[in-house]
């Protein structure tokens, strides 16, 4: 028996997608990835985390499209990008395929901002040579180990290899208040409509599919390992409030990081930037200033 994962469609979850007029469909290395595209100036790619997809940054987005050219996609199998074939849900699969998209969009990034494992994705990149920004900024950034991942990477690795398990993931997921307590249990609370753009990915077993895949894919021991050899700086910032990465994983990355930075709120959890975009845009702007990418920028 075949078992099609439903992906969410652009007609439909899509309809009122935030910024959808700065959105756009582009082909890649045979891959289709959904990329919204906005503002002029310095160039800031944005990577959203895990289960996640542009709307993540709905409010942030158009705050530095006012001093930026911003360029956020969906990771591919998430949102309205298409899922990958092959290693593509890795690590390094997923590094690869975000350097094709980037080169078939000619952007060269001189900011590059992710959030949770969107960090890790922009830190690979790096260390690959396949990214030269002036900073990465890397916000609640999942680049430790998960604890207990001797009992988790395999679960999840069962469950993504098991066609039904998507599913009935995305058939729990229904209803507006199992959505608002999983994005609690991550220590930040949103809005009704952040929490609706949330449930309509999650009742699609082709989004939660992906986000198996990654889950299941990832070595971030490995990972952890190569940190030392990262070149590019790299702020790191947390929130008091995060119930997904402990802020405490920040200082030990730092130490494998010679220069890495860590800007600590006392507010906000894992999802801080999608609660205090301003405060967010407000760091990045003042980071650009400070490194004088406006000057470069107009000459």
């Amino acid at each position: 028996m075949v078992f099609a994962h439903e992906r969410p469609l652009w007609s439909v979850e899509g309809r009122d997608w935030p910024n959808r007029e700065a959105s756009r469909f582009v082909v890649a290395d045979g891959l289709s990835w959904h990329v919204q595209d906005m503002g002029r100036g310095p160039g800031v790619l944005l990577l959203h985390g895990t289960g996640a997809a542009t709307h993540s940054f709905r409010d942030l987005a158009p705050l530095l499209g006012r001093d930026f050219r911003v360029v956020a996609p969906d990771l591919p199998g998430h949102g309205f990008t298409q899922m990958p074939s092959g290693d593509g849900l890795s690590l390094p699969g997923m590094a690869r395929l975000l350097a094709d998209l980037l080169s078939a969009l000619d952007f060269h990034p001189d900011i590059v901002v992710g959030h949770s494992a969107g960090a890790a994705i922009l830190f690979e990149m790096a260390l690959r040579g396949m990214i030269h920004p002036w900073a990465i900024v890397a916000i609640n950034g999942a680049l430790l180990p998960i604890r207990g991942a001797s009992l988790f990477s395999p679960l999840a690795k069962l469950l993504f290899l098991n066609p039904v398990a998507p599913k009935l993931f995305a058939w729990r997921a229904l209803g507006r208040d199992a959505t608002r307590r999983l994005l609690v249990g991550t220590g930040s609370t949103l809005d009704e409509r952040g929490v609706d753009l949330y449930e309509r990915l999650f009742r699609k077993s082709g989004h939660i599919a992906a986000t198996l895949g990654m889950m299941a894919s990832w070595d971030l021991d490995r990972f952890e390992r190569r940190m030392p050899g990262l070149s590019v700086p790299l702020v790191l910032v947390t929130s008091a409030g995060d119930k997904a990465v402990p802020p405490a994983d920040a200082h030990v990355v730092a130490a494998h990081v010679k220069g890495a930075r860590i800007v600590a709120l006392a507010r906000g959890g894992h999802l801080v930037h999608e609660e205090e975009p301003a405060m967010i845009a407000g760091l990045i702007v003042d980071m650009a200033r400070d490194a004088g990418l406006f000057e470069l920028s107009s000459i």
